[in-house]
This record gives structure tokens, sequence and C-alpha cells, in this order.
């Protein structure tokens, strides 16, 4: 059955489908969420929680990458952020946090048009080496030949190359372009990339050698890039693709394991449950992070497209702040909406329907049943 419908006669489209949509089915058997394992491993780095944190400036500090890998999780540092442009940003984050929405923008742009500083790539790293949890931090494709050498002396463990679209062949009549399979093989550590959001963008990814793919562009709290570019990707279809695209690169490679992060869109409990559900191994948050009173954006969220010099794909949004960041991984729920608890409420998920980790709940039952919010379910 085509999943195609016509939208006019000169053109058809591929239905895809949110997170919204879809939901995961019980079976008929539960489990004890104590017995369910949410541990989660990538290349030699063995994780406790699949909770990647997004490198973004609102969300993740040294302080706060520090702290999300103490508590078990991942934090990605943004190394073309506010850190690796200034000495102290502390100021700046707080007068990005009081800005008036109509000015926010542009002082953000005059704030990011600050040069990147390669020490303080250096010293930021250092700083979260010597905390003793796994470093990890990202550039964009953009950025990645002029500061990787800096990134890798630094002695970092992971290496993330994050950027709206990512794609494995990049063509460009004006510059050199990043060989992506050239360099990843001639990197001495594992490599996350993405986004990618269909399958055969995705597989091609994969066969770079990267480590992990992210999944998703465009679906996220603080991004606009639907209304800018015209750009998006339901993150459940998204997400199922990749999946599918990585299960097809196993038989191809012989049986390497490329992991499937969702990137986008996660905010709430709920929708972390479902990611995985459709075929996610681990989930990159931003947003879910970002409300916590150790955020550096103090109750406001953006990402890097909202500060873009010349076309931004992003807005900086107000969250507010809803609880510690111990009580956003591993509560307790003081709301019944899905921003505490992330962590209880994964493992309960899991537990509801049968399955004692991550990977077997990738085959999870799911149902097509489109939500309305304020109806009753």
């Amino acid at each position: 059955m085509s999943s195609e419908i016509e939208i006019g006669k000169g053109k058809r489209g591929r239905r895809g489908y949110s997170l919204d949509d879809i939901a995961v089915i019980p079976a008929r058997r539960t489990r004890d969420p104590e017995d369910v394992s949410l541990d989660w491993q990538i290349d030699a780095y063995r994780f406790a929680l699949p909770f990647i944190g997004a490198p973004m400036d609102s969300a993740m500090s040294p302080e706060t990458v520090i702290a999300l890998g103490q508590h078990g999780g991942l934090g990605v540092l943004d190394l073309e952020g506010l850190w690796t442009r200034y000495e102290d940003p502390a100021p700046l984050l707080a007068e990005i946090a009081q800005l008036p929405a109509e000015m926010a923008t542009a002082r953000m742009q005059e704030l990011y048009s600050a040069p990147i500083q390669a020490e303080l790539i250096t010293a930021r790293l250092e700083q979260i080496r010597e905390a003793g949890v796994t470093v990890a931090g990202a550039l964009t494709p953009q950025r990645t030949q002029q500061f990787y050498k800096t990134v890798v002396d630094a002695g970092v463990d992971i290496f993330v190359i994050r950027g709206t679209t990512v794609s494995a062949e990049h063509v460009s009549a004006n510059a050199e372009p990043l060989n992506l399979k050239q360099f990843i093989y001639e990197l001495d550590v594992p490599v996350i990339v993405g986004g990618a959001a269909t399958y055969t963008a995705a597989l091609h990814l994969m066969r770079t050698g990267a480590a992990g793919v992210l999944v998703g562009f465009g679906g996220g709290a603080a991004a606009t890039t639907r209304k800018t570019l015209g750009l998006h990707a339901p993150m459940a279809t998204a997400i199922a693709d990749v999946h599918a695209a990585r299960r097809d690169y196993m038989d191809e490679s012989g049986g390497r394991y490329v992991h499937v992060i969702a990137d986008g869109g996660l905010g709430t409990s709920g929708e972390i449950v479902k990611a995985f559900g459709v075929g996610a191994d681990a989930v990159m948050l931003g947003t879910a992070l970002a409300r916590s009173t150790e955020a550096p954006g103090r109750g406001m969220h953006w990402g890097a497209e909202a500060h873009h010099p010349e076309l931004p794909r992003g807005h900086r949004v107000e969250l507010g702040t809803v609880g510690s960041l111990e009580q956003v991984l591993f509560g307790p729920g003081r709301t019944a909406i899905g921003e505490l608890n992330l962590a209880g409420a994964l493992r309960r998920a899991l537990a509801t329907t049968g399955y004692v980790d991550l990977k077997e709940f990738q085959r999870v039952d799911v149902t097509v049943s489109p939500y309305q919010p304020g109806s009753v379910v």
C-alpha cells in the first residue's frame, strides 16, 4: 500500500508522521520497572542514560556538561558558542535571557560575531576532562576543517559534527568541501554526524564510518527552519527511515552497528519514549534540559540557527524552569506533562510494554492516532 498522496496532478508526496501522531501499545506482558536497563554504549563509551545534551548554549555549559556526565548521560559542548568566544560569557548569557523579544536576534548576532578562540576550545574541553566524564564537543561542517586538530589535541573522546542538514557529499564550486569519509577514517575518535532525515541520506552517512547518525532537522522548539527554508521532517517517520537504513547497512557492512540518535522535537518524556519506540538508540535533548535551573539559558532557549549572521532560522524562546537537572532526569515529578523524571518515564514505559532494554523496545507495536490538543484520548 503506497504511502504517497496526490498533492496536485503534477506532484505527489509521501505521508509522514510526527511523534505526536503515534503512540506505543502495551503488550500481553509487563515488567517491574526496576528490572529495566537504560544503558547505552557507543564505541568504547558506556552510559547509564541514553540522553545526550544538545550542543546549544542555552542548555549546555562546561558545568552542565559535567553534571549530565556525572548523572550518567553525555553532554556535548558547542565549540562555536559563547564559551569559545569569550573568557567569561556569564554576563552575556544573562543579557540574552533579559533581552526584549524584538531585540534578541540582532543582539545575539552581534555577540556571536566575536571570533572563536582555539585556546578557549582547549581550556573548556580540559575542564570537562578534569572532571572525569566523557568529553564530547561539536563543530559544524563549515568549521570542522579549521578547528578539528585543536579539538582532538585537547583530548575529545567523541567528536560531533552537527548541522541543520549534513550530507556525505557536499558539492561546491567555490570551496573544497569536507570529505567526511576521509576525515572520519583519519580521525582516531568516534564521530557522531547529522542531521539526516531520510533513508538514503542516512545510509550514505553510515558509509563514511560514522559511529552515530543524528536524525532530524528543523523540528526543535527554537527552530523555524520550516518557515524560513521550507524544510521539515516529521520525526517518527524520519527515525523509522534511518532505523531501516541502519538495518540494511548492517547487512551491507557485515554487521557494523551505527547508532541512530534522535535530535529535535523531544521536549517531553512521551516524545522521548516514542522516539525509542520507532528505532532510536539514544536521544539528543535541548529543550528538555534547558528547563533545568542550572541551564545557562536561565529559562530561555536558542540554537545556533537563531543567530546566523545572514539568515536566522530560529529564535530565542521562553521555556521557564521546572526543577534541577537531577529532577528533570530522575524526578520526583511535580506535574503530569512530561517535563520531569525523564529517565523514570522511559523506564516505566518499557516496563509497561514488557521490555527490559532499549534495543528490545525498538520492536514495540505502535499505533497511528493523530493527537489533537485538548481532546480526551
